[in-house]
């Protein structure tokens, strides 16, 4: 079992920079595609970005390509998300996830097995 604990999130400006971190426990961070997913008010939970058991492979969301980057410390077991030139549109309770299956990197929340409680990213304009 993994346990994740996110945190970074924070009040900013559009156009402001934030990099979330999720730390992970267990001895096995390296075996789990992670991904990073986001949910507004009233709106359902969307895959954001996705890094593979290496780090060697990422996926974006078509809204975040360009501006979010995710990567990965396996030594530290940490999952991280840089987001820049940040939109009010992208405020939202961001959640870190971990995958353990045979996929290569997975985006549908569906088949996340383990998630963070989320931490609060609030953009203003």
């Amino acid at each position: 079992q993994v346990q994740l604990v996110e945190s970074g999130g924070g009040l900013v400006q559009a156009g402001d920079s934030l990099r979330l971190s999720c730390a992970a426990s267990g001895r096995t961070f390296s075996s789990y595609v992670m991904g990073w997913f986001r949910q507004a008010p009233g709106k359902e939970r969307e895959f954001v970005a996705g890094i593979s058991r290496s780090g060697g492979r990422t996926s974006y969301a078509d809204s975040v390509k360009g501006r979010f980057t995710i990567s990965r410390d396996n030594a530290k077991n940490t999952v991280y998300l840089q987001m820049k030139s940040l939109k009010p549109e992208d405020t939202a309770v961001y959640y870190c996830a971990a995958y353990g299956g045979a996929a290569t990197l997975p985006i549908a929340r569906g088949m996340y097995y383990y998630w963070g409680q989320g931490t609060q990213v609030t953009v203003s304009s």
